[in-house]
């Protein structure tokens, strides 16, 4: 029999136990202080290198899920998986951001990772939140599973509209909020200076670039979570595993953006297989909302949508190889506000 914490009297559960949570929470700092330590000397990474630390970084979250697996059934472990595919699938997506960014702030190549950490470290703190009012609305509020596929299908839409347009756009930096309004309370200098933040010139404290670009990482990633959170809560209501897949997804994104960084720009049609996939899980969502009024309403099983999400996965990547395996590979513009 498996042991689950009861949230609140609206049938919210979790396996999160405290023990679980604090097991968890402490394993993820620790990961993100062994990444700091890996970037604490700035340096390019090698194919290798990144090669390497991808495949720790998924046998890590399988090993995980066969855990689940074991620990609670089938029934969460599919849960739990299905969970972490959409979230890599989203996190895939965020890699061209980051990439346009480090490119129009013109980031020294050895610079790079220890940015990505920064980015990575703030999207987690930020997805944490944001898990957390998702929790207090799903507890607290009858609609909120209606409000995520909102959510969730007007992101669709607004993706699938850019995808059919071509709509692309380069990054400004100087017409960014965020860089906008560092600059209105600091000076800012022009050269970088390894990883500082700050540094004194002229007898003032100054910002260097560095500080814009991880600035400017961080907003953008509370318009990732905006639809990230919602998705996977569409496939389980648990918030410890909607956590971990989070947590999970996130903390390989520095490897993985050197490996894919050339190939990126291939996949030309993955902006349509994800607004298809969040749309999906807005309808599962809505039909879940449904559900709960009238029983007749039938619900998509989280098994299914695995099956839908990875044949979905698998069409994008072959027909985006197919359609540029005459071109040569560009980097790929992205539009840094999806919605």
């Amino acid at each position: 029999m498996t042991e689950l914490s009861y949230l609140s009297a609206a049938e919210l559960t979790t396996v999160g136990t405290p023990t679980l949570w604090a097991v968890t929470i402490a394993g993820v700092i620790a990961l993100l202080v062994l990444d700091f330590l890996v970037t604490r000397r700035p340096h390019e990474v090698s194919l290798r290198e990144a090669l390497g630390w991808s495949a720790f970084y998924i046998a890590l979250p399988l090993a995980f899920g066969a855990w689940v697996w074991n620990r609670y059934g089938s029934e969460l472990g599919v849960q739990y998986l299905t969970g972490y595919l959409v979230e890599k699938s989203l996190s895939v997506d965020n890699l061209f951001v980051f990439m346009l960014l480090l490119a129009a702030f013109a980031v020294p190549a050895v610079l790079a990772q220890r940015v990505l950490l920064y980015g990575i470290a703030g999207a987690l703190v930020l997805r944490a939140v944001f898990i957390a009012l998702g929790a207090a609305a799903l507890e607290t509020l009858d609609f909120a599973f209606l409000l995520f596929a909102v959510i969730l299908i007007a992101t669709a839409v607004k993706l699938l509209r850019d995808a059919l347009s071509g709509h692309q756009q380069e990054v400004d930096i100087n017409k960014m909020r965020s860089v906008r309004l560092l600059r209105r309370f600091m000076p800012v200098t022009d050269d970088y200076h390894g990883t500082r933040m700050t540094i004194r010139e002229a007898g003032r404290r100054t910002l260097t670039p560095f500080a814009l670009v991880v600035v400017a990482v961080l907003a953008t990633d509370v318009v990732f979570a905006v639809d990230s959170v919602p998705a996977v809560y569409g496939i389980t209501e648990d918030p410890y595993l909607v956590f971990a897949t989070n947590a999970f997804a996130l903390l390989g994104l520095r490897a993985l953006y050197f490996v894919l960084h050339a190939a990126l720009s291939r996949l030309v049609h993955l902006s349509y297989g994800l607004a298809i996939i969040l749309a999906f899980i807005g309808v599962k969502l809505g039909l879940h909302w449904a559900h709960g009024i009238w029983k007749g309403v039938p619900e998509i099983p989280t098994l299914a949508s695995l099956g839908v999400i990875i044949g979905i996965l698998v069409v994008v990547t072959l027909t985006s190889l197919r359609a540029t395996r005459d071109t040569v590979p560009e980097e790929r513009e992205v539009v840094t506000e999806r919605r």
